[in-house]
């Protein structure tokens, strides 16, 4: 084992929960942030979402929920003012936003006796009002999130150099399913399935929690064989022979995010293993055409040191 690769990934998480505790109100800098822990933006959103059980944009929301809710209960601040200082424009907004948490308007929480400020959240880390170190007492305070990741199998394996063909997708994750669509439409006449090694795979390039939604970018894609000729309407991807840590999920594509974070927030931080930089991917390895979705496999592949 790498000395201090175990606890390098809990420590640096650890880091960025005291910064952002001791700057709740400041703009939040993603890409400094993953830059503290080491990585690129796309994979520390995965490892702290794993880790934390939230992105860092939903724990400072929360936090700040938190804190408004506190200053409901103990000072006479205007709502007005207790939105604006968790960060809403306007009263309204504020409102939906903390009753959808505390099942009661800001006004209604302020007249309870013994109001309960803390939200859920699986690390343990809430808003602090009277603590003299509010990031000591985060990290004190943190868990890691323990959801069976420890238990994955995982294989590191010397993956040879891959040359693949794909469609760009630009917009939500989750629907990458459309540029599959237009892939299998041109693929298919193009012969690219009758090839030994067809297999399709998706690549993704921005972090989902620095990037608007529909800006985001990724691509649908399928192996060819090198000499074989990619139609023009299709993109060449080529990745390099490395080392990756790999899994296998097995279920629908729609609970891959939970594969996801636990293997990068509870498997990988707990192994010596240190994420390197480069593209990560997904290869299906059936047809989900023909496979019961609980019989769908799955391989993720994270490059590593």
């Amino acid at each position: 084992m790498k000395p201090g690769t175990r606890s390098f990934y809990g420590q640096a998480v650890r880091r960025v929960l005291a910064r952002v505790v001791d700057h709740l109100d400041a703009a939040l800098d993603l890409e400094s942030l993953a830059r503290d822990a080491c990585l690129s933006p796309f994979h520390f959103h995965r490892v702290f979402g794993g880790m934390v059980g939230e992105t860092p944009m939903e724990l400072v929301r929360r936090l700040r929920m938190e804190r408004a809710a506190w200053r409901l209960a103990h000072s006479g601040a205007p709502v007005t003012d207790v939105a604006f200082g968790a960060g809403y424009d306007t009263h309204e907004a504020f409102t939906r936003a903390f009753r959808a948490n505390y099942n009661m308007p800001p006004t209604e929480f302020r007249k309870l006796s013994q109001a309960r400020i803390e939200l859920a959240a699986a690390c343990g880390v809430h808003y602090e009002p009277h603590a003299a170190n509010a990031a000591a007492a985060a990290i004190a305070a943190f868990t890691p999130r323990h959801t069976g990741g420890l238990d994955m199998h995982v294989d590191i394996e010397d993956k040879p150099a891959m040359r693949a063909a794909g469609v760009r997708h630009i917009g939500p994750y989750i629907q990458i399913n459309e540029a599959f669509g237009r892939l299998g439409a041109i693929a298919g006449p193009a012969g690219l399935f009758g090839h030994p090694g067809a297999v399709m795979i998706a690549l993704y390039h921005d972090d989902p929690e620095s990037t608007a939604a529909d800006q985001l970018r990724s691509d649908a894609a399928i192996v060819v064989p090198e000499g074989v000729k990619i139609p023009d309407t299709l993109t060449e991807h080529r990745l390099p022979a490395r080392r990756y840590a790999c899994t296998v999920h097995k279920g629908p594509y729609e609970r891959l995010g939970d594969t996801w974070a636990r293997f990068m927030g509870e498997w990988i931080p707990a192994n010596a293993v240190r994420i390197a930089q480069g593209e990560s991917y997904e290869r299906y390895l059936n047809d989900p055409t023909r496979t019961p979705k609980e019989e769908l496999l799955t391989e993720i592949c994270v490059p590593v040191e």
